[in-house]
């Protein structure tokens, strides 16, 4: 049966059912009563819930399997860009020259021009919000001298956070075979993201922004969706499916959801809401999951 049919969210298929199914060998903290549909393979979805506190793992489904991240890239793009603001290599005020080679990556972009300059702030925020291609590239050449070096550097710090099943080769996400991740170290660049830059942290909530006199909207349909959800980032690609990492902060509860692999956006957002949902009820069980992530350093 395709993924289609399979994937929307309350077919009579018990969790611990599925996983038991789907992922030998691995754990499951879904409550016997809890339904919630997942695919069967062969597809490309994966999912993981992480508690945003402790680092437990409160639901996950194909979390260690090799998928593309299609714009979920520009996750660490930012990381290190965060990071050189922090160092002082950078400001907000910084004009990031666009070459040749970042002008012409395909939409979703800016449309700049070659020799014309970004700031950082406009940067980050046309990132995050527009999930602009063109300036992606533009950061990762200004702190890496050349995309592939940026490639080697973003990749070099997955390893860093533990992201142990994350090769990246260009910044932006767009179709490479060799740009792998898992939904497990998505969760953790997410988690990564909050806990070393909380300064940083509410340009991912930002649903639109001004430039140059013109209002540009975003793509995350999850912000203002579902009360709690602060961001983070969306990505698709074909190859993909439409993934996305979200961020979830209210009641004292903190929830990082990671859904990849779906066949539409709305499809996807359906499951991510459901699984806060779940997530949040008062019948899990927390002795039923397990910690996943080491402390933070």
């Amino acid at each position: 049966m395709s993924f289609p049919r399979l994937f929307p969210l309350f077919q009579k298929i018990l969790v611990a059912l599925a996983l038991t199914a789907l992922v030998a060998g691995c754990s499951t903290t879904t409550p016997p009563d809890t339904v919630l549909a997942v695919p069967a393979p062969p597809q490309k979805y994966a999912a993981i819930v992480v508690d945003g506190k402790t680092g437990k793992q409160l639901f996950e489904v194909n979390s260690a399997a090799q998928r593309y991240p299609a714009s979920l890239t520009k996750m660490m793009t930012l990381y290190l860009l965060f990071e050189a603001m922090e160092a002082g290599r950078v400001t907000k005020q910084t004009q990031i020259p666009v070459s040749d080679h970042a002008a012409s990556q395909p939409p979703t972009k800016m449309r700049f021009r070659r020799g014309e300059t970004i700031d950082v702030d406009s940067a980050i925020r046309a990132i995050v919000v527009k999930s602009a291609n063109d300036v992606a590239v533009a950061v990762g050449e200004y702190l890496g001298g050349s995309e592939d070096q940026f490639a080697v550097m973003m990749t070099s710090k997955a390893r860093a956070l533990g992201m142990t099943s994350t090769t990246f080769r260009n910044a932006s996400g767009l179709p490479d075979d060799g740009q792998m991740t898992t939904a497990r170290d998505m969760a953790v660049l997410g988690m990564s993201l909050q806990r070393r830059f909380p300064q940083h942290f509410h340009y991912f909530s930002e649903s639109d922004f001004m430039f140059r006199g013109k209002l540009v909207r975003g793509h995350n349909d999850m912000l203002g969706r579902v009360r709690g959800v602060n961001g983070i980032k969306t990505g698709y690609i074909r190859a993909s499916g439409f993934n996305i990492v979200t961020s979830y902060d209210a009641d004292g509860r903190q929830l990082i959801v990671v859904v990849m692999g779906a066949d539409s956006a709305r499809q996807r957002n359906d499951h991510v809401e459901a699984l806060i949902q779940r997530s949040l009820s008062p019948t899990m069980d927390p002795a039923r999951t397990r910690l996943m992530f080491a402390e933070q350093q």
